[in-house]
């Protein structure tokens, strides 16, 4: 019986139950497979017809995998990766003459990671890329699901065993707007105790960083906006909405124009690196060994130069 469910399966039964699973909805995993409702509800059925057990239960207004459905979803991961691997030793065959590249990002690195990629693009026009942009949670998702070939990020994971390279550094500051009471002041860390932060999202390694920081030092900010968008951040601040504690790289820019200051605080900028990170069991392709020798040997030259402007100092 065993060997007759085997010879049953199809791929598209099971990417239908991990799509529904995932997603927790058969209109969402429809939209991600590229087919009807309809067709992703068939392919279940037929499934669960085969494995004579339910796989998804409806909770609420989702679907949530029973526990033989948990069961299945993660042989499905296990399947897809020995797929990519097929794949990729399929594209090892053809060199630098074709292929794909796929690219995470967190968001703080899309100041420098897309002229790091163009420029990689134009020395080997032939590969094919793909960028996925997320905070640092989503970022290491993309890694532990094994969908991307290289990583951008600041620090790496300690709960996978990754390869990373060191891109460059990757300062950390508190900026103003230049009207700001404390521009121009050299001032200790406890003097931001009070002071309106606009805060990036849970899964931001910026917030995480920032809340670790202020932990240490004993800070005691009061939270005004909590945002998903360095670009709004920086909107927010320049409005004189907040400070806010925020990738350097990501307001070059606007310190450099004078519509952001960067204040004088005792201990910043704190000072990460910006890294190249793979997971350490995934086999790569030509094209993607070749990007990340790219980044770790000429990612530098990408990251944007800090100018501190500050007004009244």
């Amino acid at each position: 019986m065993s060997e007759e469910l085997i010879r049953s399966l199809t791929v598209k039964q099971l990417r239908a139950l991990a799509a529904v699973a995932d997603t927790g909805a058969v209109s969402a995993a429809a939209r991600r497979l590229g087919v009807t409702p309809p067709a992703v509800t068939m392919q279940v059925q037929l499934l669960e017809a085969a494995m004579a057990l339910p796989l998804l239960d409806r909770s609420g207004d989702k679907f949530r995998p029973t526990d033989a459905g948990r069961e299945v979803v993660e042989a499905v991961a296990r399947i897809e990766s020995a797929i990519r691997d097929c794949v990729a030793s399929l594209e090892a065959m053809k060199g630098l003459e074709g292929g794909r590249v796929a690219v995470a990002i967190v968001s703080t690195a899309k100041y420098f990671a897309p002229m790091a990629l163009g420029a990689f693009a134009r020395a080997h026009p032939k590969v094919e890329l793909s960028l996925a942009v997320g905070n640092r949670m989503e970022v290491l998702n993309h890694l532990r699901g094994d969908q991307v070939d290289v990583a951008i990020m600041g620090r790496p994971p300690e709960d996978i065993e990754t390869i990373r390279t060191v891109i460059g550094d990757h300062p950390h500051i508190v900026v103003a707007p230049p009207d700001h009471a404390l521009v121009g002041k050299k001032l200790g860390p406890k003097a931001l105790t009070g002071q309106t932060f606009l805060m990036r999202e849970q899964g931001s390694g910026t917030r995480a960083l920032m809340e670790r920081l202020f932990g240490e030092e004993g800070v005691y900010p009061k939270i005004g906006m909590e945002i998903g968008s360095n670009e709004t951040i920086k909107q927010a601040v320049i409005a004189g909405l907040g400070l806010a504690f925020i990738s350097a790289h990501t307001v070059a820019a606007e310190i450099a124009e004078g519509r952001l200051v960067q204040l004088d605080v005792e201990g910043l900028p704190i000072m990460r690196q910006w890294h190249v990170v793979r997971r350490a069991g995934k086999r790569l392709t030509p094209p993607a060994a070749a990007m990340s020798a790219f980044l770790a040997e000429r990612g530098a030259e990408f990251l944007p130069r800090i100018e501190k402007k500050n007004a009244g100092g």
